[in-house]
């Protein structure tokens, strides 16, 4: 069974400095195979890290983390769970924030992001929360004591997801999209198990 969401990109971004994880914004991205077209996670491959623990750090394997997403109406609830006014797209290195689809995270792997330009994303998974976004968060808002902290716990189920790029294109803000996903087959016993 095909489920199908609607939403629509508020702002496109690219983080150009690969030493740094902040994002800028932009009228358009192109998208590649590879992925945003001058963003630090472009290309098709990349070195294994912390999230890809089954390899020695470094490993060559296939770049499922080309494109980064965030909702609107997720970073309004980590900013309210964390008592501060806000929390941008860009603080996170996002690619695309998006309105309209209210647990972006939630939606499980496989996920087709059908933009209205023409480009299809397929989702790889949620995107964890980690220290380099607290370290930037807590820059942003220095009175706040102790944030830093409590970002990693306040975001997980919130950050958004990374995707892969199924089709080539260009995305513009205001372009609108579908997210199409089929529901998932809930607990499954491997064979031998009872």
């Amino acid at each position: 069974m095909k489920n199908i969401l609607a939403g629509i990109v508020k702002t496109v971004l690219v983080a150009p400095d690969p030493g740094s994880l902040v994002s800028e914004a932009r009228q358009q991205i192109e998208i590649s195979q590879e992925g945003v077209v001058g963003d630090r996670h472009y290309g098709l491959l990349m070195r294994s890290d912390g999230r890809t623990p089954r390899y020695p750090r470094g490993t060559i394997i296939r770049n499922a983390r080309q494109v980064s997403l965030v909702s609107v109406e997720e970073l309004q609830q980590g900013a309210a769970a964390l008592g501060i006014p806000e929390i941008r797209a860009e603080w996170l290195g996002a690619n695309l924030l998006v309105e309209g689809i209210a647990e972006l995270t939630r939606l499980p792997p496989s996920t087709r992001l059908y933009f209205a330009g023409g480009a299809t994303l397929v989702v790889n998974g949620d995107n964890l929360p980690c220290k380099f976004i607290a370290k930037v968060i807590q820059e942003q808002h220095p009175g706040v004591e102790g944030l830093e902290e409590r970002v990693v716990p306040a975001l997980m189920g919130l950050r958004g997801l990374v995707a892969w790029v199924e089709k080539e294109g260009v995305i513009q803000a205001g372009e609108t999209f579908e997210a199409e996903y089929r529901f998932a087959i809930k607990n499954v016993q491997q064979e031998g198990q009872g």
